[in-house]
């Protein structure tokens, strides 16, 4: 049996073919489940009884587990337990523009970027798209609200589990379901040359968002084991050919590292390596944790590197700072195992 929200619409529709059934059968089951979040095949009342035993015979509807949920002002920060036990993290920050979702990709990470907790245990195994799905019925159900903006920047690498966000993506952005507007999903990786180029041909107009985090190999390389097999040269190759096909702006994320990676000599790099791309840097002020030793930059460091950039023309913004409070903030989600 499978996990009926692993379906994207077109996948139903196959199912519904081979069935012998018209495909707006389609169309009735994701409303049931997207719009009227019903949980059980029996409520699906406009479904003949032989199409509602069909389905229980060849699917499950999943939910998961809300075991833990923390507060802070604009921030929710909620510890989820999946169908098998596993636990991820998911972040609901409230923003003037609407609510944004921040969903993990995978139980655990095997980038183990030297500041991140989420990478301190190894992949466990991938979400699958259906299980992201969940992360924002569940969240909106919780605190009775509509999610305007989907980040998937929570635990785990989601190039590293290309094909279910590719899946998750098409699912929430379909008119039949949850309807977000593509523009407002935004995928972040850490730099996995091969799919930047794959994700190029992808046909919804997502944002793309690269954890950049050091102007140079020699730092990155320490920072981040993946720059050891995708170097700054052979990344932004694959981001000029991912803008000059989609047209879309790329965000680069840099974490501000206090005199590691926030000197005034970092900042001018950085401005050379990214002179003439159609992108932006998003300056993050580091979320500090007890596991890891580096420390945040000063504002004063932050605000000097930010003048920097903007003097050599790049585009550049201090991200608003959501739940360090709560261990929610970026860098700051963790599985179960390590809280335990």
């Amino acid at each position: 049996m499978e996990n009926i929200y692993n379906k994207t619409f077109n996948e139903l529709n196959e199912y519904f073919k081979q069935l012998g059934e018209k495909t707006y059968r389609t169309r009735q089951v994701f409303d049931w489940l997207y719009i009227k979040r019903i949980k059980d095949f029996q409520e699906m009342t406009n479904l003949k009884k032989e199409i509602i035993e069909k389905l229980k015979t060849d699917f499950f509807i999943d939910d998961i587990e809300i075991i833990k949920k923390e507060s802070d002002v604009l921030v929710n920060k909620y510890l989820l337990k999946l169908k098998d036990a596993n636990t991820i993290e998911a972040v609901l920050m409230q923003h003037d523009y609407g609510n944004s979702l921040c969903i993990s990709s995978e139980v655990g990470c095997n980038m183990a970027c030297s500041f991140c907790e989420s990478g301190r245990i190894k992949k466990i195994r991938n979400v699958s798209s259906g299980e992201m799905v969940l992360q924002i019925l569940k969240i909106e159900k919780d605190l009775n609200i509509r999610i305007s903006h989907v980040v998937i920047m929570g635990i785990g690498e989601p190039f590293d589990n290309y094909q279910n966000i590719c899946k998750f993506i098409e699912t929430v952005n379909s008119p039949f379901g949850i309807n977000l507007g593509s523009r407002h999903i935004t995928v972040s990786t850490c730099g996995i040359v091969p799919k930047i180029y794959e994700f190029s041909n992808f046909p919804y107009q997502v944002n793309l968002a690269i954890s950049l985090h050091a102007p140079n190999d020699t730092l990155r390389s320490k920072l981040m084991p993946i720059n050891k097999a995708y170097n700054l040269k052979s990344l932004i190759e694959a981001v000029k050919k991912y803008i000059e096909k989609t047209n879309r702006r790329v965000t680069f994320e840099y974490i501000m590292l206090d005199k590691v990676n926030d000197t005034e000599e970092c900042a001018i790099e950085l401005a050379n390596l990214l002179k003439g791309l159609n992108a932006y840097v998003n300056l993050i002020p580091y979320n500090e944790t007890n596991n890891i030793g580096y420390k945040r930059s000063s504002k004063e460091r932050i605000l000097k590197f930010y003048d920097c950039l903007k003097k050599h023309n790049i585009s550049v913004t201090i991200r608003k700072e959501f739940g360090s409070k709560i261990s929610a903030a970026c860098g700051q989600l963790k599985t179960i195992k390590e809280a335990s």
